[in-house]
């Protein structure tokens, strides 16, 4: 079949039988030729997935439909950011950016609390602005809100859409790019079409994988990995209302959507336009490695999940050009690249930096690290890595065993080392996390934990060390520097910034005290705020760190849209890397990875040159470098060549 005739003649057919009524003359000049532009990729992606069926053309056209209807509905304003990013499409890429991620209950309360709290996030230099879910869902356990019973209803206990709304406005004023979660490889069993199925619906049935026995769903688990083993066993739930097995990956309450069904496609583009017209600028795709399942594999990265993807972001370029997709793929790292295109995803979270961040600060061994980068950094020039040191969830271990064994490190006992040594379980660390997801089987396990309590704040002031404390504090903004300089949006997790220490509250709340990760999920109170301004306080050591880094950052184009090269330096418990840009400009940063004063050769990254090298951290150097470099315990150094 000659795919470019068909898409030609499919489209032509499309165009005579689509109402485009809703559309002002102006608007409908804009999409015909968006549409015209995209939709060969958009037919090449559908037609692969759903092409065998009878009915292809059926929801080909359908879909085009709700692309017309949702850019109705898009306001004029919207519509001139589409316009404003379609021209300016490396946007993300600027030293301007810095993320933010937070749940609205426990960073404001609700989202009228949150807008009132937008001049702190002006003040802390945030530009992206990450909401953890924030639909409607289960009552006492929802997975953090990932149980999505409604996308287009907040939680009531958060506020209305209106409120949404009148927060998305004023974010947008101040400049804050609005990201919220895209829950799209299920739905909480209280979903309308959950419930529906529940009840019998032929139609929303095929919405979900729904078995009358074990059968089918024994095939399946043969190749399956269990993601909470220690709340349930296997992928699948009887589910009493209805008499059949049904597909849940993660909980029994998220029922795994059948994209099989081109009918399940076409209803989340809807959802998904609905939240891109409320004037969110990204979108980060939930367990998006999960979406399509094959008999036979393990139902993880499969080459239609990509092709769905990609359908998905063809329909936004089409419909809501100024939104993009934030890939989450916790997964080998090699996999996770293959998310990160402008095509599909042109954001990704880079959780290999995360976890050999953490790997580094306990081996305080540089190797993997340095390695692992070395292959996995580079990306296109066209996207970006959203860089973090923690977030709302757990910590897993996912580097590459085989760079690991090349350097002598085997990966499953450096796991076991790693989950003992930072769930306190080590002799010696100075870390005090919570294991989660702890495997009977195994053993094996992740790990959570605030990235004060894991970076050792906990312990040094539990036990008041002076030295420990200021030690943690340096880990803290060291490891903070890393996510802000080297290359990509860096990510902070609310409470981070304030060095909040874990909470564990949650083991008192019957709805939480069986998930671990309810200890970073901390309150940010005003009184927090107030702590981090008091001089002298460890948060106040913390967040003015953190400050004087973020203004650097925002001052110098090299941390914005600019190269980067993993070095290799002399010292093993040192991390270095340039930032380079094509007019020339340049900036090498050295992050110590020790406790104890360090040195190294400034031969061995190039600084012999004669040139005048200054550290923008500290100004210190402003001579030609000498022959050898010292670093104080957990130092960084951000040196730019000085005319």
């Amino acid at each position: 079949m000659n795919l470019e005739l068909e898409s030609k003649r499919s489209l032509k057919r499309i165009l005579g039988n689509l109402d485009l009524s809703k559309l002002a003359k102006r608007d409908q000049t804009v999409f015909t030729r968006r549409l015209d532009e995209k939709f060969p990729q958009l037919f090449a992606l559908l037609f692969e997935i759903y092409g065998q069926r009878y009915d292809f053309f059926y929801y080909l056209q359908s879909v085009i439909q709700t692309l017309v209807d949702a850019y109705a509905k898009r306001s004029r304003k919207l519509k001139a950011k589409d316009q404003a990013r379609l021209n300016d499409p490396h946007w993300y890429q600027h030293e301007n950016m810095l993320g933010m991620a937070c749940y609205v209950d426990l960073f404001a309360g609700d989202l009228k609390g949150l807008k009132d709290k937008i001049p702190y996030l002006v003040e802390t230099g945030v530009t992206y602005l990450h909401l953890m879910p924030l639909y409607d869902s289960p009552k006492g356990d929802s997975d953090g809100g990932y149980a999505v019973s409604n996308y287009r209803q907040v939680n009531a206990t958060l506020g209305n859409n209106k409120d949404l709304e009148s927060l998305s406005n004023a974010l947008a004023e101040t400049g804050i790019s609005l990201v919220l979660d895209f829950v799209f490889n299920h739905t909480s069993d209280e979903h309308p079409w959950a419930l529906a199925a529940k009840a019998g619906d032929m139609d929303y049935g095929e919405y979900y994988y729904m078995f009358d026995d074990k059968h089918i769903p024994d095939q399946y688990e043969q190749h399956l990995r269990e993601i909470f083993p220690q709340i349930r066993r296997g992928n699948f739930s009887w589910d009493a209302d209805c008499n059949k097995w049904v597909w849940t990956t993660f909980n029994n309450f998220q029922w795994d959507l059948n994209y099989s069904n081109p009918a399940v496609f076409n209803a989340i583009t809807d959802e998904m336009l609905y939240l891109a017209n409320l004037g969110c600028e990204a979108l980060r795709l939930d367990a998006l490695a999960f979406i399509w399942k094959e008999i036979g594999t393990n139902c993880e990265n499969q080459d239609k999940a990509h092709k769905l993807i990609q359908a998905f972001n063809s329909c936004l370029q089409i419909a809501a050009p100024a939104v993009v997709f934030k890939s989450e793929a916790i997964v080998h790292p090699d996999e996770v690249l293959k998310y990160i295109d402008k095509d599909e995803c042109q954001l990704s979270y880079n959780p290999l930096l995360m976890a050999l961040i953490w790997n580094t600060l306990a081996t305080r061994n540089t190797h993997l690290l340095t390695e692992s980068m070395h292959k996995s950094f580079a990306i296109s020039p066209d996207c970006a890595w959203v860089n973090y040191v923690r977030c709302h969830d757990d910590i897993g271990w996912t580097f590459d065993d085989a760079v690991a064994e090349n350097l002598g490190v085997d990966g499953q006992d450096h796991r076991q080392f790693l989950n003992q040594f930072y769930t306190g379980r080590f002799e010696g660390t100075f870390a005090t996390g919570v294991a989660f997801g702890e495997n009977p089987s195994n053993g094996d396990c992740r790990v959570c934990g605030s990235l004060a309590s894991l970076a050792g704040l906990e312990q040094g002031l539990n036990s008041h060390n002076d030295t420990l404390i200021d030690h943690a504090i340096a880990r803290i903004l060291m490891v903070h520097s890393i996510i802000l300089s080297i290359g990509g949006i860096p990510l902070i997790y609310s409470g981070d910034e304030l060095a909040l220490l874990n909470d564990y509250s949650y083991e008192q709340d019957d709805s939480k005290k069986h998930d671990g990760r309810w200890v970073h999920r901390i309150p940010v109170t005003d009184d927090v705020i107030e702590l981090s301004k008091t001089p002298s306080t460890p948060q106040h050591k913390v967040t003015s760190g953190l400050q004087q880094r973020i203004a650097i950052r925002k001052q110098h184009s090299v941390f914005g849209q600019a190269g980067t090269r993993i070095l290799n330096c002399d010292n093993p418990t040192v991390f270095t890397y340039e930032r380079y840009t094509d007019e020339g400009k340049k900036l090498i940063a050295i992050c110590s990875f020790s406790e104890h004063d360090q040195s190294l050769s400034s031969t061995y990254l190039g600084l012999d040159n004669g040139e005048i090298w200054q550290d923008l951290l500290s100004d210190l150097i402003k001579t030609p470098a000498p022959e050898t470099l010292k670093l104080k315990p957990y130092q960084v150094m951000w040196l730019t060549q000085q005319s």
